[in-house]
């Protein structure tokens, strides 16, 4: 058995992209979506799972560029995501980077276009 703790750990020292990357790996590995694992648990039947995947539910919203308004969008990120100023910045100087995960489509769109307002140049995925 593994050590849990020291998995813990190192689960703990991600960063967002690499968390990310990991959840659709395991995804890929296992057949199952975070969501769709969720909602069909009690219905764990052979074919519950394909349905969920064909219709997208989920979407991140990807900061692509600040569109010359960094500081606007810096204040933007902050307000949508809670992060502290340091944090914001540095997620806006490395776009392309997500702002937000596993959303529904309409608050995806409502924070893509929050972004855009404040200059930024966004994508869904």
């Amino acid at each position: 058995m593994a050590d849990l703790n020291a998995l813990v750990d190192q689960l703990s020292e991600l960063t967002v992209l690499e968390a990310a990357e990991l959840s659709k790996l395991l995804e890929e590995k296992w057949g199952v979506s975070a969501a769709a694992a969720v909602a069909a648990a009690p219905a764990a039947g052979g074919g519950a799972g394909a349905p969920a995947a064909e219709e997208k539910t989920e979407f991140d919203v990807i900061l692509t560029g600040d569109g010359g308004k960094k500081i606007n969008v810096i204040k933007e990120v902050r307000a949508i995501t809670g992060l502290g100023l340091t944090e914001a910045k540095a997620l806006v100087e490395g776009a392309p980077k997500p702002v937000k995960e596993g959303v529904s489509k309409d608050e995806a769109e409502k924070v893509k276009k929050q972004l855009e307002e404040a200059g930024a140049t966004v994508e869904l995925k």
